[in-house]
């Protein structure tokens, strides 16, 4: 009999997992608290730098844990530790002994409506990256004008931010913009499309052509200055405050729309399966690794491993090798190695 590995998440990090402990012989049983599995990769539309489908990578990852037990719309109750290994018992009743647990829960979007002055849920034409994301993939949405003029773009919403608890970058906000920058002068060629930024962090392979790309083939401005203050016209347009730090001179403009690019914030869940666990959660909110350079899938419980954004912001594939990674110590484990 194939031995049980529960994998705790049901996005791109435990669907990766998954595929490569099919492969080693076990038997992969994820749990995912959604009614579909992805996670925030399945509501995104391409992803960067080469602009792939996020549907194609889910629905092609998907197809290949078809042999794995999969248990939608289900959470965790309970994780009791046995002399060898753990009892999971789920919320559908079902229970599972196994010697290994991967924790995949993922991140949470930052809540845009604590950044009260750049008016999201107050003015109609201010929406989030992943309000866009669903508006690229053919969803309606009132708030994006039919032929917007111009567009804003607002780097860094709820991350390095002391204010607003977390201190840490999220990693893909930078890239995000530039993508969505990008997608948006393809739907509306004559809009002018600006993205405010305090610095940009284009640390992966090719995302520093992506940005020239869409500066010098999509015509996007970047701008450096934080938007300090968002109003409405009487006319229902935007009026943005800020500072062009780089020339010191205050700026003003008017968009048709503009988007915040809401960063990583820990998953809540995240901290209940601590407790049941007994792991340790690191000072951002976030999971703590066994260390965070040779050890980054490990915790401080035998059995117990990681993979993806619940130790800390990701790019997908990090996430992906990540996942890889903690296959192979899983089987490790249980081997006895």
């Amino acid at each position: 009999m194939k031995e049980n590995v529960v994998i705790i998440g049901g996005g791109v990090a435990g669907m990766e997992a998954a595929r490569q402990l099919l492969f080693l012989g076990y038997n992969p049983i994820v749990v995912e608290q959604q009614d579909h599995l992805g996670g925030h990769v399945s509501q995104w539309n391409r992803l960067f730098p080469d602009m792939a489908s996020a549907q194609d990578l889910v629905r092609h990852m998907g197809e290949e844990i078809v042999d794995a037990n999969i248990f939608l719309e289900t959470k965790v109750n309970f994780i009791n530790r046995l002399r060898e290994g753990y009892l999971v018992m789920l919320s559908n009743g079902v229970s599972v002994a196994c010697r290994a647990i991967l924790i995949a829960s993922g991140f949470r979007l930052f809540d845009a409506t604590r950044k009260e002055e750049y008016g999201y849920g107050v003015y109609d034409h201010v929406i989030t990256n992943a309000d866009l994301e669903n508006w690229f993939n053919g969803n309606a949405d009132s708030r994006i004008p039919a032929a917007p003029k111009s567009v804003g773009f607002v780097h860094c919403v709820g991350s390095r931010d002391l204010k607003a608890g977390n201190s840490q970058c999220s990693k893909v906000c930078c890239m995000t913009a530039v993508k969505q920058a990008i997608e948006m002068k393809e739907h509306f060629p004559d809009a002018r499309i600006y993205c405010f930024y305090m610095d940009l962090r284009l640390f992966g392979k090719k995302y520093e052509d992506f940005y020239i790309n869409a500066q010098q083939e999509h015509g996007v401005q970047f701008i450096r200055g934080r938007i300090s203050e968002v109003g409405e016209t009487l006319d229902g347009r935007l009026q943005v405050k800020a500072e062009d730090t780089l020339s010191g001179k205050p700026l003003r403009a008017q968009l048709d729309l503009l988007v915040l690019m809401a960063g990583m914030v820990c998953n809540p869940d995240a901290a209940e399966l601590a407790r049941m666990a007994r792991l340790e959660v690191d000072s951002d909110g976030f999971l703590r690794s066994a260390d965070n350079i040779a050890g980054i899938v490990g915790s401080n419980r035998p059995g117990i491993f990681y993979a993806g954004a619940c130790t800390g912001t990701k790019t997908v594939p990090e996430t992906l090798a990540e996942a890889r990674s903690a296959a192979l110590d899983i089987h490790r484990f249980i081997q006895g190695k």
